[in-house]
């Protein structure tokens, strides 16, 4: 990754000098509004005129090996699509509201050693691996995380703003005695972090309201007795169109194919092939710029965890924690992030969703601490 990457949470400290990722080339596959084509180059076209093969993909050095096997799955999202009874309608540019005041939090409440500062403290080196005094820890604080987004899930509805949700997590948080982790990180001004439809990540809760159809990524992070737990979630506003549940599904898929790779001993660099993979293969991209990062005492810390393919060495021990974060968006485009320097769009208008959780690597597997 460049030195200007960001954790997806909030962003990341920045890296040292000279530090670099190795990124493998891929041709993305396009299966949305698709056609299948019966011609004997076994093909489907897109509706912007795209081949793509009905076969499956995986990443590797040079380009794409295909694997036979999917032309049933691939008849079953076109008529998804031909059925499909909510119209996705065109949606203006997202637009910076009002932002309020940040919200007081009560002062027997302990705060993260970075607040009161302005600029995110530098990446810490170490890894954060937990005894069983420290596993407890971790899972108090992602229970506690994982029981705050579901909450803020059932507040998303059309005409309620962003800021209304952020309201509401607050005094959740506040209320269980833990503090909001985003709050004051690098001078963030809210909670958590709201991103509706194009916001790639780090959306500033404000006075936007929530459309019928919108989508909206909510981003949890709290500091409970010393441990931060994050977590997030993509949620729909209302109705949706078929197209835009299946891009929700392959999200959230590939999440959960990332955190099926985990366990002691395994690469991290598994993790971001089989996000990768996945991704391509419906047709969607992954955004290289955000990745995921230990967390435990400290929010942010090695390893980097990247959600593309890439050829970074290290591996997992047993005891240690860290998020996983895949953001994928609809169409290819650059990211774009606004004069605030936190929210980040697509520049094209395409689409992102998010799922987030925080694992922990054990001998044989990995246990998703903010899964309730």
């Amino acid at each position: 990754m460049s030195p200007g990457a960001s954790c997806s949470g909030v962003p990341a400290p920045r890296l040292p000098a000279g530090r670099q990722t190795l990124l493998l080339p891929a041709t993305p596959l396009f299966v949305s509004n698709c056609a299948i084509n019966r011609q004997n180059t076994r093909s489907v076209s897109s509706s912007s005129g795209r081949a793509i093969a009905l076969k499956r993909s995986f990443v590797v050095s040079g380009g794409i090996t295909w694997v036979d096997g999917v032309e049933e799955e691939l008849m079953e999202l076109q008529k998804s699509h031909e059925q499909s009874s909510v119209k996705l309608k065109k949606r203006p540019p997202l637009r910076r509201g009002k932002v309020y005041p940040q919200l007081a939090v009560p002062e027997h409440i302990p705060r993260p050693s970075y607040v009161g500062g302005k600029r995110p403290q530098e990446l810490p080196a170490i890894r954060q691996i937990h005894n069983a005094e420290g596993i407890t820890g971790m899972k108090a604080a992602c229970k506690l995380a994982a029981r705050v987004l579901d909450f803020a899930g059932t507040l998303v509805k059309p005409s309620v703003t962003t800021n209304e949700i952020d309201r509401a997590v607050h005094h959740m948080i506040v209320e269980a005695g833990a503090y909001p982790s985003p709050l004051g990180y690098g001078g963030f001004p809210k909670s958590i972090c709201t991103s509706v439809n194009e916001c790639v990540c780090h959306g500033v809760p404000d006075s936007t309201q929530l459309q019928n159809g919108d989508i909206i990524n909510i981003d949890v992070n709290v500091f409970l007795n010393g441990y931060h737990g994050g977590t997030s979630r993509t949620f729909v506003c209302g109705e949706a169109s078929e197209s835009i549940k299946h891009f929700l599904k392959a999200a959230e898929e590939c999440l959960e194919r990332g955190i099926s790779v985990c366990r002691d001993g395994v690469n991290y660099r598994k993790i971001g092939k089989k996000i990768s993979n996945l991704a391509y293969f419906y047709g969607y991209h992954v955004v290289e710029r955000f990745v995921g990062h230990g967390i435990g005492t400290m929010l942010h810390s090695e390893p980097l965890i990247l959600h593309h393919a890439n050829e970074n060495s290290g591996r997992m021990v047993e005891g240690q924690t860290f998020t996983i974060e895949p953001i994928l968006i609809m169409d290819k485009a650059e990211c774009v992030t606004w004069e605030n320097g936190w929210t980040t769009v697509t520049n094209d208008g395409s689409w992102a969703a998010q799922f987030e959780h925080t694992v922990l690597v054990t001998r044989t597997g990995a246990e998703i601490l903010t899964k309730l």
